[in-house]
């Protein structure tokens, strides 16, 4: 047999020898390759990490590149508005604090871990392997494992620290209000600047140590120092011996071993945790001055006589704790800390629960009106003084319901101011009569304004024409951003005149501009910055050559043409700029455009709005801006808030809520402020922006709020004094509206100054519901939809108050009274002198006169809902309405507006008509006017007038 078989390592015919060996070769070569695959793998593997890294790097670069091009571009506008240093301190200051939140929270994290693992067991009493391993581990990579638990401990406390940067300044930074609070007799500044700061502070370190607890607890463990060791299961000791799941006793086989320097790690930690949360409660004591409660904001009965006690009792506990934990570092008694901290949270429960609970319970819920007038009384003084309620002169107002021609005549002059046109209802008439081209347009909702016009005061309905650019039917990114740049001129008209037509009577009309403002004060009228002014537009030109349109100039289309000769914007002058601004407006045109020259200007940040909110990030704009021909130039007014919502005892609300109505729910520029709790607000800045370069000035208005101190501390040379107002600009001064709607807002409960009717709650108001306008939508917090009634908004026109000599131009609203059922009656009217003269650096005296015509409780003076009302049920009225509206004819009932007039309440309405066509607008055609239950319906005002009070 082994004979037959050849062997076919050697032996056998050439054959198979010969298959052999080709066999044996393409294995090797299979072999060959096999062994060269890896390498090619390998090759080709480390070609992908290339390509990642290569990747990665150029995402991030061009993220980094990004992010540079809108910080240098922002720092280019600022530089260039002349507020450089607002932009630096809101870029430095937060990563100072940063950087220092970072090495203090990473060092103290760095030096704990390294405490802990430095006072290990030694490697001989370590009797459990895994624990040597562990161990073993540690020591090789124990500095970058304790470098970036300190790394990332210290990004967390630096971003806290850097996110709190406003309370962190302001706390250096505060100034006394001179208003004590009656509960600890601490000036307001404590809690409206310094508490905020300090509550920061310990927040932050309580978290710190907790964090460095955990972490060298966990430190311990790992190294043995906290662990489990057998013990003798045969010892009668009693402390070795513990209760079995069934209830039975049985021996313990084993026990927890701490190391005596990981005790005292973790009882110096308890013992820092327990002072800084002694802190905590002692500062949470001062948080009930402006927590809600129920009725008020501020600390009642409960809480000054169980709260504030229990807070102060529990504070002094946890530092009894924190000092026992030191003791025991001493004596070696490591059960005194278990103790303290067991009758420290049986102190809690009683304090902060059970006694309250009590207290609420059965002392002052069957006494409340008693118990709590004191604490209602220090809520109506707070916020009167707070919202500038203490300032509002109460007039007890006998109206009456009927008078004789002979009363009205002696309001002649009122009577003959009496503002006609609705800003908002005539916005479409401006737009068809003085838009003039398609690529022009006004505001929604136009401002209501006074002009010294023959000497004489005249409300003024008046607007911007504004450049549009959806109006051009070219376009492309030349015209869009080089061509049309800006709008052109003011239109303005009475406020008390129409034509015989219905149209507004314009005194300030057309292209080129002319009328009263532009003889009289010869302005500049190119609107380069607006509230609808596009995103941006290059500037400027270094040849001779003129291309920004100006305004057309004849019937063929053609246009006057200009350049922008200002300093409205920074320069696009090299080719690094150019490739900044590329970046931040995503359009590659100003790389390659001609009309890019080293004289370019970029003008961007055009709302007024943003650009004061730039310039002054500590401020609350109002939602209104309004234009005013001032020294020459177009000034968008800006008027702008201090607000704080820490001030002790003072009633907390939303600012969008008190500030929202049916015209800031149909106007796209006049908006409610943002929603934002507050319990103090002072309208102490005024701000304008020149239309045609962009100019921002800032003007201290209220000089002695200690917020606006504050901050113009931080942010010096940054707000003008008032003495730099001119007179020209402080004739156009006006009362705030969203400053009026808040206080409006707080007087319908807060005209009433006697604690015990306060808590009663049976003489609250209302603000009436907007007659002319239905139901508003809105989506609630979780998103779901409801209809609530729109608030009639205050309005602005010239008014006689009783006691006043002349009229004044005011802002003014009217009270029904509270409760469920809506009774539509006057209960008060009241009114905001918004003249402040006409002196450079001095507000007038009447400006901020805050007047309150409080009706008798049994008035039957009607309401804006019933005066309403009255006109719709008229039948003269309805059938002489029902005649305008056949056809294709729509009628709109303009703003009713409330006067005092004759010894009572004058309700006025214009009502206009419009054709339904795409290019109609409203007319007003009549006037309704109600004095008690008589109605008027005329042509005009001075006819419907006497069909009320001549018959």
């Amino acid at each position: 047999m082994p004979s037959e078989n050849p062997n076919w390592f050697g032996q056998g015919s050439d054959s198979q020898n010969s298959f052999l060996q080709q066999i044996i070769k393409v294995s090797q070569e299979r072999a060959k390759a096999n062994a060269d695959r890896p390498k090619v793998q390998r090759k080709m593997l480390w070609w992908k990490k290339l390509l990642v890294i290569l990747i990665l790097t150029l995402a991030v670069v061009g993220f980094a590149f990004y992010v540079l091009s809108f910080t240098l571009t922002d720092y280019f506008w600022f530089e260039q508005a002349g507020y450089a240093q607002v932009f630096l301190k809101q870029l430095l200051i937060p990563a100072g604090l940063f950087i220092a939140g970072f090495i203090v929270t990473a060092l103290v994290v760095i030096l704990s871990l390294s405490v802990a693992y430095a006072k290990r067991p030694t490697y001989s009493a370590l009797d459990d392997q895994r624990i040597r391993s562990v161990v073993d581990s540690i020591k090789k990579y124990h500095k970058p494992l304790f470098g970036a638990v300190g790394a990332l401990a210290g990004v967390v406390g630096g971003m806290n620290l850097a996110a709190n940067w406003t309370q962190i300044l302001l706390m250096f930074n505060g100034e006394e209000f001179g208003y004590a609070d009656p509960q600890f007799g601490l000036d307001a500044s404590f809690y409206v600047f310094l508490l905020p700061g300090l509550q920061v502070i310990v927040n932050m370190l309580n978290v710190l140590v907790w964090f460095c607890l955990i972490c060298c607890f966990l430190i311990h463990l790992s190294v043995g120092a906290i662990r489990r060791i057998g013990i003798d299961p045969n010892s009668t000791s009693i402390r070795k011996t513990r209760l079995s799941i069934f209830g039975q006793n049985r021996r313990a086989t084993s026990r927890i071993s701490i190391s005596t320097p990981a005790k005292i790690q973790m009882v110096v930690f308890g013992a820092i945790i327990s002072i800084a949360t002694a802190a905590g409660i002692f500062l949470q004591r001062y948080n009930t001055l402006t927590e809600v409660g129920d009725r008020i904001t501020g600390a009642a009965y409960t809480s000054t006589h169980a709260f504030i006690p229990g807070n102060t009792v529990l504070a002094v506990l946890a530092l009894v704790v924190g000092v026992s934990c030191i003791v025991t570092i001493f004596l070696q008694k490591w059960t005194i800390p278990l103790f303290a901290i067991g009758g420290f949270m049986v102190a809690s429960i009683l304090c902060t629960a059970v006694i309250p609970y009590i207290v609420q319970k059965f002392v002052v819920e069957p006494n409340a009106q008693t118990l709590e007038s004191e604490y209602i009384q220090r809520n109506i003084e707070a916020t009167d003084y707070s919202f500038g309620l203490d300032k509002v002169e109460i007039i007890d107002y006998n109206a009456k319901t009927q008078a004789s021609a002979d009363e009205v005549r002696k309001d002649a002059e009122t009577t003959a101011q009496i503002r006609l046109l609705d800003p908002q209802v005539v916005s479409p008439t401006f737009r068809q009569i003085q838009q003039n081209k398609q690529y022009y347009n006004f505001v929604d909702t136009l401002a209501v304004d006074k002009y010294n016009l023959n000497g004489e005061s005249r409300d003024t309905v008046i607007a911007a024409r504004e450049i549009n650019l959806a109006g051009n039917d070219q376009r492309n990114w030349v015209n869009d951003h080089t061509v049309f740049t800006h709008g052109y001129g003011l239109v303005a008209a009475y406020g008390n005149q129409v034509t015989v037509d219905g149209n507004p009577k314009f005194f300030e009309k057309d292209i080129p501009t002319v009328g009263d403002l532009t003889s009289e004060y010869k302005y500049e009228p190119r609107i380069y910055f607006s509230p609808n002014a596009p995103n941006y537009s290059i500037v400027g030109n270094s040849g001779s050559e003129n291309w920004e349109f100006d305004y057309p100039s004849d019937s063929s289309g053609t246009g006057a043409v200009t350049t922008f000769t200002g300093s409205g914007g920074p320069t696009i002058n090299n080719i690094f700029t150019q490739m900044m601004y590329t970046i931040r407006f995503g359009d590659t045109q100003l790389l390659f455009s001609e009309r890019v020259t080293p004289e370019s200007q970029a003008l961007f940040y055009r709302d007024p709005s943003q650009r004061v909110e730039n310039v002054a990030p500590y401020l609350t704009l109002d939602g209104r801006v309004y234009p005013a021909v001032v020294d020459g130039r177009v000034k968008w007014i800006v008027d702008a808030y201090t607000t704080s919502e820490n001030f002790p005892y003072s009633q907390k609300i939303d600012l969008q809520d008190a500030t929202q109505d049916s015209l800031t729910r149909t106007s796209k520029t006049n908006q409610a402020l943002e929603s934002g709790a507050a319990n103090y607000v002072r309208n102490s800045i005024k701000a304008t922006v020149d239309a045609y370069d962009g100019t921002v000035d800032l003007y201290a208005w209220d000089e002695n709020d200690p917020i606006l101190k504050a901050w113009t501390k931080i942010f010096n040379n940054t707000v003008k004094p008032l003495s730099e107002i001119s007179g020209e600009l402080m004739s156009h001064i006006r009362y705030p509206e969203s400053m009026f709607k808040v206080q409006r807002s707080l007087l319908a409960k807060y005209h009433v100054n006697d604690a015990s009717q306060f808590f009663s709650g049976e003489d609250f108001w209302h603000v009436p519901d907007d007659p002319t306008k239905g139901t508003a939508t809105s989506v609630d917090e979780y998103g779901q939809e409801y209809t609530s009634a729109q608030k009639q908004p205050p309005y602005y026109l010239t008014l006689e108050m009783p006691g006043d000599e002349k009229p004044i131009f005011s802002l003014s609203t009217g009270f029904i009274p509270g409760g469920e059922s809506r009774r539509e009656i006057l209960t008060g009217f009241l009114a905001a002198s918004s003249d402040a003269g006409n002196q450079a650096g001095v507000i007038g005296p009447d400006y901020g006169k805050l007047r309150l015509l409080e009706l008798p409780k049994n008035s039957t003076v009607p309401g804006p809902g019933q005066a309403q009302n009255n006109f719709n049920s008229n039948a003269q009225v309805s059938q002489a309405l029902n005649l305008l509206q056949t056809g294709s004819s729509d009628i709109t009932r303009g703003n009713l507006l409330t006067l005092p007039i004759a010894g009572g309440l004058v309700y006025v309405q214009p009502v206009y008509v419009q054709s339904s066509g795409n290019t109609s607008f409203p007319l007003m055609k009549k006037v309704l006017v109600s004095f008690g239950d008589t109605i008027g319906f005329a042509d005009t005002l001075t006819e419907a007038m006497d069909q009320v009070f001549v018959g």
